[in-house]
């Protein structure tokens, strides 16, 4: 499955969020939440997870890999939506991210981000993409 999209939603007074239904299929059953980049929380599909997890054990022993696993995996928690899509996220990985009201949902690639509005529309400001797109071809991607 790869994830696109932006979705607006809400945390409703119980702390739950309502999955986008296009992503329902793709995550029934369980999946993981853990603290993200740049100020969001990020959302794996099970067999996503295991693969980051995998990634993240193949790292040398050096202190940066170590506070990377514990950044990643001390706070992860595994998740599992009701019959109308709605889950709920452990308080200290709301607080981490600043979920209170409004969110947004992103589709990015393989795995989710749950963003409070505020820290999104502050994080995700397109004015430079030219730049950082010349970067990008060190990688072999061109447009």
């Amino acid at each position: 499955m790869m994830f696109t999209g932006e979705y607006e939603h809400t945390v409703d007074t119980k702390g739950r969020i309502i999955m986008p239904s296009k992503f329902r299929e793709a995550l029934s059953g369980e999946f993981v939440v853990t603290a993200g980049l740049d100020g969001c929380l990020f959302v794996y599909p099970n067999d996503e997870w295991e693969q980051f997890v995998l990634k993240l054990k193949s790292l040398p022993g050096n202190k940066e890999a170590r506070q990377l696993q514990r950044y990643f995996l001390a706070g992860a928690a595994t998740i599992e939506m009701d019959k109308q899509g709605r889950f709920l996220i452990p308080n200290k990985l709301r607080e981490t991210a600043g979920l209170e009201k409004d969110i947004v949902i992103v589709g990015v690639i393989s795995k989710l981000e749950i963003w409070s509005k505020e820290k999104w529309e502050a994080n995700n400001v397109y004015e430079n993409m030219d730049e950082i797109a010349e970067h990008m071809s060190e990688f072999d991607l061109t447009f």
